[in-house]
Formats: structure tokens, C-alpha cells, sequence
């Protein structure tokens, strides 16, 4: 069987529940789609737009500048197809015979050349925005990934990456149609030593004649039981 080029997402749906990645990949049967997050996109392409002005340049970003940080946005050819969606950065994994790919918001360099993945995020929220909740561990887990792409695309890559994370002011102000953000830069150090044993696990489930069992915790599967059972 020819398997198709495996994103950064499908790779996540496998941790999430081998069952659906199975159904999806093999099987062609996909989950319900979400809704579409224009607001997050609209915030991802200013985001760009700002960075971009610096790329390529001598001088470090204002925001990053007010950080102290010391970083200048990455100008590498290969940058605009890594940040395409259905390109990306991607890489032929000779073990498995797995091709995967996932498409990075950003990629800063510091003077010594060491590259630092980047990531946007966008939310509205009372509290201060932080990495802290269980949800979130599908943040890291994709900076991660990318990191370990990057590394195989030969650029040094720090285990250090950023996350751009704009959160939507909701206060008394009038609206005046100017949405305003309060924008946090988080550090975070990842490991990306779980993407390569997780790769073969990748390949032994596709390789599987029949879908393998739920997750525990999956909530399409578990809707899919239930409703199964009172059928």
C-alpha cells in the first residue's frame, strides 16, 4: 500500500488514538471537521507581516528587542514552502519508509546561527496566557516535531522554542471595530526524543489489516460505541 505523506497533525491524531489515526489514514473515514479558526489565521499572518519586516536584516524585532532577546528572523530559502501548508518542512524517514511533514509559523537565528522554532498562537481569555494546562501538551509535542524536521533539514536547532502568544483584550472599551491584544512571548524547552520511536509505532500500526482499539479516553470512539450499542 502507498501511503501519503503524513502531516504534523496526523502524527498527533496517532497519540491521541491509534483507532482514529487508523480509520483516517487506511480507511479514509475522518473525524468530524472543526470549525475553521479565521480569527487565530487573521492573528498568524499579522504576526508574519510584523516579523517579516525584520527577515534577512541586521536588526532584532522591537518585540523581541523589548525581551532582550537577541534573535533576528530567519531568512533561509527554504522558508517559504516550510511555512506552506501542504508543503512544509518535510522529511523521508528511511526506517519506516514514512514521509512527514508539518509547516512552522516562524524561525528566528541568533548570531551564532543556532535556528529557534516559533510558534503563534491566539486565544481571548481573562487570565494571563501560560503553557500550564494538560490541553497544551499538543502545543509542545508540535514544536517538537518541527524541531526534529528542522534538525533533518541540517540546520542546528536549539531546544528552545518560543511561543508568540496574542490574547484578545475583553474589557469595557468601546469596540470602534479595533480588536486589541495583549501578546506574550513563552519560552519553551523541548525534547523531541519521543518522535522517533513514535514514528515506527506510526508504521507498525498502518501496517495493521484491521484498526486497532480505541483509546480509552477518545471521545469520537467512545460516541461511536455508545451509539452503536442503542442502535
Amino acid at each position: 500500500m502507498t501511503l501519503p505523506a503524513l502531516s504534523r497533525t496526523k502524527i498527533d491524531l496517532f497519540l491521541t488514538c491509534p483507532r482514529c489515526f487508523w480509520l483516517d489514514v487506511r480507511a479514509k473515514i475522518r473525524q468530524p471537521p472543526g470549525y475553521p479558526f479565521n480569527l487565530n489565521s487573521a492573528v498568524d499572518h499579522l504576526l508574519k507581516n510584523e516579523f517579516d519586516r525584520y527577515r534577512g536584516g541586521t536588526k532584532v524585532p522591537p518585540r523581541l528587542e523589548r525581551e532582550g532577546l537577541a534573535l533576528i528572523p530567519a531568512a533561509h530559502p527554504d522558508l517559504p514552502r516550510w511555512r506552506h501548508n501542504f508543503t512544509g518542512v518535510r522529511v523521508e524517514h528511511a526506517p519506516t519508509g514514512l514521509t512527514v511533514f508539518g509547516a512552522i509559523d516562524d524561525l528566528w537565528a541568533d548570531a551564532r546561527g543556532t535556528h529557534y522554532v516559533v510558534d503563534y498562537k491566539a486565544t481571548a481569555k481573562k487570565d494571563e496566557v501560560t503553557l500550564d494546562a494538560e490541553w497544551q501538551d499538543g502545543y509542545k509535542r508540535q514544536v517538537e516535531f518541527y524541531q526534529w524536521l528542522l534538525r533533518h533539514q541540517g540546520l542546528k536547532v536549539a531546544d528552545r522554542a518560543w511561543f508568540v502568544y496574542a490574547n484578545g483584550i475583553k474589557d469595557d472599551a468601546a469596540f470602534d471595530d479595533v480588536l486589541r491584544f495583549r501578546t506574550k512571548l513563552i519560552p519553551y524547552d523541548g525534547d523531541a526524543g519521543w518522535v522517533e520511536p513514535t514514528l515506527h509505532e506510526v508504521a507498525d500500526c498502518l501496517a495493521m489489516k484491521h484498526p486497532p482499539a480505541p483509546a480509552p479516553e477518545c471521545a469520537f470512539c467512545d460516541y461511536v460505541a455508545r451509539a452503536a450499542a442503542i442502535a
